[in-house]
């Protein structure tokens, strides 16, 4: 029989808000794939499991793939962990759930963390509705367009960014989508967690001049109708 793909979401940062579900699957499985072992192996020292590892990324994907399927197809488990929150999200888990499932092979949720969901339910702004973006692109032209494209969105905006680019993406906002609600979430469950609420305005005032540093969830206010 073939084995099971389980999709395990584990910590942001604090290694507390992992699931007892998701323990115990990492404590059965026959093998971890893992985008970056050496940030798993922490995980697993932390809760004394002992399982092979192996690695699972963007730039192997490909051939780790088709490794991995013959493992499942010999009839092991395996569970799939990205490098924080919930495999899938912004990460090359894709991939390999769509593998195992074009093979007949069972894929299971252990459902736990996700930095989209953890930064949006502190945001302070509405969720009954909102998008989210990931990253945006990278080269100018791209991501004023993909920008632009938000102007008459009715719902919340979610975009991961860099620290490094934070303030220019929050200028190019501003100028694009005006000066709305935002809300800056940095470091997410770990020591140096933080939330600047805020106008655009408001929020680049707060960090011009800071060292910034850490993951950053950047939730933009969704365009208001005029009455």
């Amino acid at each position: 029989m073939n084995g099971i793909l389980y999709i395990v979401s584990t910590p942001i940062g604090n290694l507390e808000d992992i699931t007892l579900r998701a323990l115990k699957v990492l404590k059965e499985v026959d093998l971890i794939a893992a985008e970056d072992t050496r940030r798993t192996k922490g995980l697993l020292n932390h809760y004394e499991i002992s399982k092979p590892l192996t690695s699972y990324f963007s730039h192997n994907e490909k051939e780790k793939g088709e490794y991995l399927l013959n493992k499942l197809k010999n009839g092991e488990n395996i569970a799939l962990v990205s490098d924080a929150g919930t495999p899938g999200i912004s990460d090359p888990a894709y991939s390999l759930i769509k593998l195992a499932l074009d093979n007949n092979i069972e894929v299971h949720p252990i459902p736990g963390p996700a930095g989209v969901i953890t930064a949006l339910s502190v945001s302070g702004l509405p969720t009954d509705k909102f998008i989210f973006e990931g990253f945006l692109p990278r080269k100018s032209g791209r991501r004023l367009k993909r920008l632009e494209s938000f102007i008459n969105e009715d719902r919340t905006i979610i975009i991961y960014e860099s620290p490094y680019r934070i303030l220019a993406t929050l200028q190019e906002i501003k100028n694009i989508l005006g000066n709305r609600s935002i809300v800056v979430a940095r470091e997410m469950t770990k020591v140096y967690e933080e939330v600047i609420r805020g106008s655009v305005e408001e929020v680049m005032q707060k960090l011009r001049g800071r060292i910034i540093k850490g993951e950053i969830t950047l939730i933009v206010g969704a365009h208001q109708k005029e009455p």
